[in-house]
């Protein structure tokens, strides 16, 4: 039972920014804001709950992935149905989305601390967490590309969160705007492939991709769409810099925004790597795209001065590795890349604005001596840049170890 109520992991967070609107336009007054980010704390953690006790029952008994189907439109010829996968990996998708949102929640709790606008943050929070939950949990094309377009939302949300300094109302607008272009070709991809495959079912466009014969260069012109989203969406080269202007937002939403909801489009790329196989050239420009955006991603990080900013190209040079990773069918290293590099940076970020907060300043040449005043802001750093640089035992020692090996196709 806990495995097939799977789909109500989405509803918790949704149901916590329902719970917060009396707090958001300021309803209830005598208690402050500060129950809202409360209630969204144990929604989310009713959700990491529910989605650690279904991927444990899931392991336990050794099941095969799990298959729900929900009707939603029926017009004419055209059938709409959410299909919703519940397997390890999804789950596990799940796991470290509710847990980093958990742990950004509580950050935010001290981080906002002085802040009045808490209703309005953790509902969009909340938001966030549940567009990314049934992100992972769905399994067509078609709806991930409707739930992106809530995550482009939320990103917009968010980042215009303080939206009485012009800075912050700026970076929201590019980042929305930056983003539209990746959807609006994505878009265009998604209904050009219906007529050839007649599903946007990622199983059924897996197993029509083994067999499917298509005009090559028509291939090529829907790959680099399909490819064109999760390009937006990663911060990749020419679309990269909403993510640095993304930066003005509050700090805690930054927590997700560069470890997990940039790898949002990573996921849904993954899923299609069966697909973009079709075309050799599509794959060649994924790869193109990923490397150019890992070396100059990292070339400019180098040069930068303000510690968020550096984060920021870090954030899309190591996107890059998973396109290069999904360019060189290697989709299993691309789901270890992800995987590794969430927490990590995560644990980046939190390090960073621990230091922020506390010095006043974003200017790396004003900062020294974090070993001695904050040792264990030091060691949270440590990990973190271990975990990103490959160095053992961090897990990314071991998933750039199967992207460089080669054996990171899927099983």
């Amino acid at each position: 039972m806990i495995t097939e109520t799977s789909w109500l992991i989405p509803l918790y967070p949704l149901m916590g920014a329902l719970l917060t609107i009396p707090w958001s336009p300021g309803l209830i007054r005598r208690t402050g804001p500060r129950p809202a980010g409360y209630i969204n704390i144990v929604t989310t953690l009713m959700a990491l709950v529910h989605s650690l006790l279904a991927f444990y029952a899931l392991w336990a008994q050794h099941s095969s992935p799990q298959f729900f189907f929900a009707p939603w439109l029926q017009v004419a010829d055209l059938n709409l149905i959410i299909p919703l996968e519940v397997s390890a990996i999804t789950l596990g998708a799940v796991i470290v989305v509710t847990g980093l949102n958990l742990l950004a929640q509580i950050y935010a709790v001290g981080y906002l601390e002085m802040d009045w606008g808490w209703g309005r943050f953790f509902a969009f929070m909340a938001l966030f967490e549940g567009g990314m939950c049934a992100l992972v949990l769905c399994n067509s094309l078609f709806f991930d590309y409707v739930l992106l377009e809530i995550l482009t939302l939320g990103t917009y949300l968010l980042v215009g969160f303080w939206y009485n300094q012009s800075l912050v109302v700026t970076g929201a607008r590019d980042a929305f705007l930056t983003k539209r272009v990746g959807d609006l070709v994505l878009l265009m991809a998604v209904l050009a492939i219906y007529p050839l495959a007649h599903t946007w079912d990622f199983r059924e466009l897996g197993a029509w991709a083994q067999t499917a014969s298509v005009d090559p260069r028509l291939m090529l012109l829907i790959g680099v769409g399909l490819v064109a989203g999760p390009m937006s969406k990663c911060a990749q080269f020419p679309l990269h810099l909403w993510l640095d202007e993304a930066m003005e937002g509050p700090l805690p939403s930054t927590i997700l925004r560069n470890a997990v909801v940039v790898l949002t489009g990573a996921w849904v790329l993954v899923k299609l790597e069966p697909v973009l196989a079709l075309s050799p050239k599509t794959l060649a420009v994924t790869v193109a795209i990923g490397a150019i955006t890992a070396v100059g991603g990292t070339l400019i990080s180098v040069a930068q001065v303000d510690v968020k900013r550096v984060l920021s190209y870090l954030s899309s040079a190591y996107m890059g590795l998973v396109f290069v990773a999904v360019g060189t069918q290697q989709p299993g290293a691309a789901l270890l890349l992800a995987l590794t590099y969430a927490f990590a940076m995560a644990v980046l970020v939190m390090s960073a604005g621990s230091v922020v907060i506390n010095v006043i300043t974003q200017d790396l040449t004003q900062m020294g001596g974090l070993w001695q005043r904050r040792p264990v802001t030091g060691l949270a750093w440590i990990v973190g840049a271990f975990a990103l640089v490959a160095l053992q035992p961090r897990g990314g020692y071991w998933a750039k170890l199967k992207l460089a090996s080669g054996h990171g196709a899927a099983e």
